[in-house]
């Protein structure tokens, strides 16, 4: 706690009773008050929307913001509306008749301060105190990981259905991250913790099961049982098997070969959110560590108990039997890895296999995969392979598709992307079946790319553009300022990246671009997939995996931008600016 040091703001007789007088002390706006015959000062800002308080009114102790009515104890600063904060309270000393304030450490704890405020903001969701606490928070240079636990473990233990888009937003946004500016960090820890906010909001809190009270089963067991209770929808009781496993001290890659396998176990869980949501609790707790595990991979077992499973529909049985002919490949597997060990995959086999993976035969994609194992692909091959041919999708969906068929070729990525990561945290047998269950949806969005929309690098226009790296990115942003315009945007990024710009200034012009508008749960997937693997492909697959996202990003804008507003109300108020004064450079009619 630094020593105060108090500075001389008046004389006692000049302040009289009931009144707010404005104040400055060493550059602080402060309202000094007198209730009760004591004097007292707090900051001149309200905390709600930043207007002075010594234009409010002091009533039976109580202070009164008069702009939106937010109440405050004049002794303590404690607001009576939590919507509005409390308003800090400086120490004051009187001598020999004279008014003496002091401000200088008054913002000691402040980050402890705002930690407790973020949590009451998503337990009221109110995003303007939510965009306040990740604003101030980042100020005070606060550990970026207690600001997404904080978040991330309202949302474990605040929503009954358990893991949901608003824990996928926010870890999808801690994971980006580095890749944003300064103020683009902030509001996307807000923006997670809005969406996480909004979907607990009126949930009641989970039930926490405990694990079994023995450590004498080996997590061999412990994975059939999970998978059996997984597969006859009984939550409770995989809950309680998995919560067994972490007390038994199983390592994060088992834990994640035991939900993988379980989810694997039927085709295309919901779509390909079961195995994003899966991917994304385990970047969390590599986020917030593996000691809160038994608080984050619960929330997984009921949508993993409840979800769909994509063989009973309609379109993987007719008109061509893709169901039987995947059972019948599953059995061989054993055989084809045995098969492929020891061989090296050709360094030209992924460029034909992703040729064959966007073709219209699914019979001849079930063979490439089967005889691609057999020719020694290795698994992150085989699922870094199918994420770069859905990313190729994306790249190509045609602008004539109906703006809702985006979210086919998005499921199909990101539910790629979280299979490539999960195979490098936990390579099985059984996470295998994932690549030809996810290489189905590859084959079924073959429509949207007739026609394909033509790739960038043959476009006549590309080349036409500027080669000045901020006309490209200005260019970018204004681009989704306007609806439609997905193929200039799509240009604009490639021709970027192909005149050997800074990749990370491209980077945070997507992150700006999304984090402006009021974004749909896809768009943040989108954002998150696309910068991972453009960071683990080859510079030409990582430019189509960007000019996808930027695509995708163009044709969801531009929105009203209230989340943005909002956050930007917080900034200014940070900054200190009086939101209620009049702006003399603002053009008025004569």
């Amino acid at each position: 706690m630094a020593s105060v040091e108090y500075v001389s703001c008046g004389r006692v007789d000049d302040i009289p009773e009931g009144s707010l007088q404005a104040a400055n002390v060493q550059g602080r706006a402060v309202a000094l008050l007198k209730s009760d015959g004591r004097i007292r000062a707090v900051d001149n800002r309200c905390p709600h929307m930043g207007y002075p308080m010594s234009e409010g009114t002091l009533t039976n102790g109580i202070v009164i913001c008069d702009w939106h009515h937010a109440r405050f104890d004049a002794a303590s600063g404690c607001t009576f509306d939590p919507w509005a904060d409390d308003v800090a309270v400086f120490p004051v000393d009187i001598r020999d008749g004279e008014v003496f304030v002091g401000v200088n450490g008054a913002d000691d704890g402040r980050a402890a301060h705002w930690q407790r405020r973020l949590h009451e903001g998503m337990e009221q969701n109110i995003p303007l105190i939510i965009a306040k606490g990740a604003i101030a928070l980042q100020a005070a240079e606060a550990p970026t990981r207690d600001t997404v636990e904080t978040g991330a473990l309202y949302g474990t233990r605040f929503r009954r259905a358990g893991w949901g888009s608003g824990l996928t937003i926010l870890t999808a946004m801690a994971r980006v991250l580095d890749d944003l500016d300064d103020t683009e960090q902030a509001l996307g820890l807000y923006q997670g913790m809005v969406h996480v906010s909004r979907e607990t909001s009126g949930s009641a809190p989970r039930i926490a099961l405990d694990p079994l009270d023995t450590e004498e089963h080996s997590i061999a067991r412990l994975k059939e049982w999970f998978r059996y209770f997984i597969e006859v929808r009984n939550a409770d009781g995989a809950e309680r098997t998995v919560l067994t496993a972490i007390r038994q001290g199983a390592t994060p890659a088992e834990v994640c070969d035991m939900m993988v396998a379980a989810a694997t176990d039927h085709f295309f869980r919901d779509g390909g959110h079961t195995l994003d949501f899966v991917n994304k609790a385990f970047e969390l707790l590599e986020i917030l560590g593996w000691n809160k595990a038994d608080e984050v991979l619960p929330t997984l077992v009921a949508g993993l108990a409840s979800s769909s499973r994509s063989e009973e529909q309609n379109r993987w049985q007719s008109p061509i039997d893709i169901v039987s002919a995947l059972d019948e490949t599953f059995e061989e597997l054993d055989h084809l890895v045995a098969a492929g060990a020891g061989r090296e995959w050709p360094t030209d086999a992924s460029e034909v296999l992703t040729k064959t993976l966007l073709g219209d035969d699914p019979i001849a994609i079930i063979e490439e995969l089967k005889g691609a194992i057999g020719a020694g692909a290795e698994i992150t091959q085989l699922t870094q392979t199918l994420a770069y041919a859905a990313s190729l999708r994306i790249a190509q969906f045609h602008t004539k598709n109906e703006l809702g068929d985006w979210i086919a070729v998005l499921h199909t990525y990101t539910a790629a992307n979280a299979l490539h990561q999960c195979a490098k945290r936990a390579p099985s047998t059984e996470l295998l079946r994932g690549v030809f269950h996810g290489a189905m949806p590859v084959y079924f969005d073959r429509w949207f790319n007739r026609p394909a929309a033509r790739l960038p690098v043959h476009r006549r226009e590309t080349a036409a553009l500027s080669d000045d790296a901020d006309t490209l990115l200005t260019g970018l942003l204004a681009l989704s300022d306007a609806q439609g315009e997905v193929d200039a945007a799509g240009t604009h990024a490639y021709r970027y990246m192909s005149l050997g710009h800074r990749r990370e200034r491209l980077l945070q012009t997507l992150g700006k671009s999304l984090l402006r508008e009021d974004g749909e749960f896809h768009s943040y997937q989108m954002l998150e997939a696309a910068f991972t693997q453009a960071d683990e492909l080859d510079e030409e697959r990582a430019r189509v995996a960007l000019v996808a996202a930027t695509r995708y990003l163009a044709a969801h804008a531009p929105t009203l931008r209230a989340l943005g507003q909002t956050a930007t109300l917080a900034m200014r108020l940070h900054r200190g600016e009086q939101l209620s004064a009049d702006d003399p450079d603002e053009g008025v009619d004569a």
